[in-house]
């Protein structure tokens, strides 16, 4: 069989879909396995020995519907699920199963704030629509490839950094996905280890400030070593760097699936989504820092540029301590930008 899988966006949506397409090419015999996306996800797909031929949305819609009619697929797997994908299968005119997002019970949750979303996963939800193609959850996790050329050699970071540390993933698409920077701060110097801050170059000013924050207490022996790598490395190279550290702490995005993917210890830190979306950590040891029973919470299924209600406590008012304690006799650590 020929099988297309459909997901246009994002990083860890497309990640979440590696036990799909995985059980689709080890389970269905002689299956060819096809996979349509957007170019920026290249790299994402391109080391994936489980997907045969990927196609990218690099013109118009109507062009990738061409592309993809030449293939003659046998059955179609929408893990997107939007218009564009509907209008995908429309035209293509096979056989096809598209995953539930279950946006009226979200709606429900974000706007009422009635719970009635089931405790399932999302990638357990993705495999419902393979099922009809007799492919089952193997429970092997997640998947992520690197490409041997993107692998980074832990002799070339700092002396420091060589003998173990910490990956934190301060990005998000989201403001309100993401701690403050002083709030960065103060977790940061709760830890022990010497710390590689990840993320995109769009990240690499808040970086830059928590970097110099932490570089200005030198002779302070309690504090950690920072390593600003925010825009310094490709999404390869950042998943490299996640899977060396020792333990990964992470909003609610991308690399907190990686990290997922890699089966590291994972402190996922939750601002205005929740994780009963369904989209925590995947098969792995994990830990929800976040702020229980707050009742503007979750207030998007997404994110805000900024808070609605202008208070933020859901990334303010986080304490970080039960699961970094200080040092005994070392005081609660506030950075100097909260002292204000």
């Amino acid at each position: 069989m020929k099988i297309l899988v459909l997901r246009f966006s994002s990083i860890g949506d497309i990640v979440l879909t590696t036990p799909v397409v995985r059980a689709i090419k080890q389970q269905v015999p002689g299956a060819e396995v096809h996979f349509a996306t957007k170019p920026g996800y290249r790299s994402l797909l391109e080391a994936n020995p489980y997907v045969d031929k990927a196609h990218y949305l690099t013109g118009s819609l109507r062009e990738l519907v061409q592309e993809l009619r030449a293939e003659q697929f046998d059955f179609i797997v929408d893990l997107h699920n939007n218009l564009r994908t509907s209008l995908i299968k429309l035209q293509l005119g096979v056989k096809s199963a598209a995953f539930d997002k279950l946006n009226w019970r979200k709606w429900l949750l974000v706007n009422l704030k009635i719970n009635t979303l089931p405790e399932v996963h999302i990638v357990d939800r993705y495999l419902v629509a393979a099922a009809p193609l007799g492919v089952r959850n193997d429970g092997q996790g997640l998947d992520y490839f690197i490409p041997a050329a993107a692998e980074v050699s832990l002799a070339t970071l700092p002396a420091a950094f060589q003998q173990g540390y910490v990956a934190f993933a301060i990005g998000a698409q989201h403001a309100t996905k993401r701690l403050p920077v002083e709030r960065i701060i103060e977790l940061c110097a709760l830890l022990h280890q010497p710390v590689v801050l990840l993320g995109g170059p769009e990240d690499a000013a808040n970086g830059k400030l928590i970097e110099a924050h932490f570089s200005s207490r030198t002779a302070e022996k309690t504090q950690p070593q920072i390593l600003n790598a925010c825009g310094q490395y490709s999404l390869n190279q950042s998943a490299s760097l996640v899977r060396q550290a020792q333990f990964v702490i992470s909003h609610d995005t991308g690399l907190m699936h990686i990290a997922a993917a890699f089966q590291k210890e994972v402190y996922s830190v939750w601002g205005n989504t929740v994780p009963a979306f369904g989209m925590y950590p995947y098969r792995t040891k994990y830990h929800v820092l976040e702020v229980p029973g707050l009742e503007c919470r979750p207030c998007s299924k997404i994110g805000y540029e900024k808070c609605p209600r202008g208070h933020f406590k859901c990334m303010r008012d986080i304490r970080f301590e039960p699961f970094f304690p200080p040092a005994p006799g070392t005081p609660v650590p506030v950075s100097d930008a909260r002292l204000g």
